[in-house]
């Protein structure tokens, strides 16, 4: 048996300009954006530069409690680890484009992270792992 999680539902309020900070700022690449007439909804993907597998989709809030978890999926924790070859690389790229650090960088035994907020103010783990440790690239 092989299984992958192929996507995470990232809940937006707008799609364009998820997509201009996702693939605009981050980098990533818009892997689909497809309108739905049946359900008058855009299925959006992106995926990091050199991600394969997990992608994020863009899903536009379309209630009133879908808004109400804008920016907070998950109750205030990290939410998402975008993992990286080369931290200080994306570090310096992402603050030159305006991501907006919460957490320094700093030195930990499994590797080097700090902590960026998204567009709406979801949480990150910008990580590179430390050789030997079973997530390294």
């Amino acid at each position: 048996m092989k299984q992958s999680i192929a996507h995470i539902a990232l809940v937006v309020r707008d799609y364009d300009e998820a997509i201009a900070f996702y693939v605009g700022k981050l980098g990533f690449r818009l892997v689909d954006d497809t309108y739905q007439p049946a359900q008058d909804k855009r299925w959006v993907v992106v995926a990091p530069p050199g991600g394969a597998y997990t992608t994020l989709l863009l899903a536009r809030a379309s209630t009133p409690d879908q808004e109400a978890f804008i920016g907070n999926q998950s109750g205030g924790r990290v939410f998402l680890f975008l993992q990286t070859d080369d931290f200080w690389r994306d570090y310096e790229s992402m603050q030159a484009n305006g991501i907006k650090f919460v957490r320094e960088p700093k030195q930990e035994d499994y590797g080097t992270v700090a902590v960026f907020e998204d567009l709406y103010g979801n949480l990150w783990d910008l990580i590179e792992y430390a050789p030997g440790h079973p997530m390294s690239a």
